[in-house]
């Protein structure tokens, strides 16, 4: 099922696997609002629209522009916030489809504790744990497995029901002059290298690293920056992997990114300059053939 976002009021899907089937398009797709089971009893019923008062009877509904967008392996779908309609206010959003989505689904909400914000991208991995860049110079990750009560209730729709589910990590770069010691690295994209298409392991994060002309990837618990040297100004706005042969080890597998600026003229090569392509691979050792 292909899920889809940019909508404040509603998430979308296309059943890809019925509408090949039945080439169906209006019965192929569907939609539902972002409902929130703030009268904790398990299941979606009616509910109180966005922004009114909550009804102690009744489930609410949110308002979310979903930018980012996932399925995480239990089904649920993933998605993250950033743009200023979000009523209330809230970084991450959980649907859980259910047997008929439209009537069923329901979501759960999530805001990033201090010191972290400005969550923009995010990847998803084979465990269901969200990774995102973040604007104050961060890798964070949400594990929801980590959450210590239930997010349903009257205070579900504030976003602070598990902030012991957030992970921050410092990224490489200097601090700011003044203020506190956080990286001055502006990730706009995360994403996960769920199959190892790098050669670095199984899901791995993998962060624009727009400050460092290049791909911070966190490996054990500590940051690889992969730098693309040439031209200086690289500025990757995503990345994503791909296997062209599982039998020709790591010249058959690598990750692709792209110069995501809309001037590369300001690049280096000057007016010449144009948006290019970078396929990244990693040797096992640096004289393999």
């Amino acid at each position: 099922v292909l899920w889809t976002s940019g909508d404040a009021r509603v998430i979308g899907w296309l059943d890809v696997p019925k509408f090949d089937r039945t080439g169906d398009a209006a019965a192929s797709q569907g939609w539902t609002p972002l409902i929130v089971d703030t009268n904790g009893n398990g299941r979606r019923d009616a509910f109180t629209e966005a922004g009114k008062p909550q009804d102690p009877a009744r489930d609410t509904r949110v308002l979310a522009p979903i930018y980012a967008i996932m399925t995480a392996p239990d089904g649920a779908v993933w998605g993250t916030q950033w743009a200023a309609i979000r009523i209330p206010p809230f970084d991450l959003v959980r649907v859980i489809p259910g047997a008929d989505p439209a009537r069923t689904a329901l979501s759960e909400v999530y805001s990033i504790p201090a010191p972290g914000y400005g969550l923009r991208g995010a990847g998803i991995d084979s465990q269901g744990v969200v990774w995102a860049g973040l604007a104050s110079g961060h890798l964070a990750s949400f594990d929801r497995r980590k959450c210590k009560s239930p997010q349903n209730g009257a205070s579900a729709t504030g976003g602070k029901l598990c902030p012991e589910g957030w992970t921050f990590y410092r990224m490489p770069g200097p601090s700011f002059e003044s203020g506190p010691d956080i990286s001055t690295e502006a990730p706009y994209y995360a994403w996960v290298d769920r199959f190892d298409t790098l050669g670095l392991g199984k899901d791995v994060p993998v962060t624009t690293g727009n400050e460092a002309d290049g791909l911070h990837l966190l490996v054990k618990g500590m940051f690889v920056t992969i730098r693309v040297p040439y031209p200086v100004g690289f500025y990757a706005k995503g990345v994503d992997g791909r296997i062209d042969d599982p039998n020709a080890g790591w010249k058959g597998r690598g990750l692709w990114t792209a110069t995501g600026d809309r001037t590369p003229w300001h690049h280096e090569g000057g007016k010449t300059a144009k948006p290019m392509v970078v396929h990244i691979q990693m040797r096992p050792d640096p004289l393999a053939g």
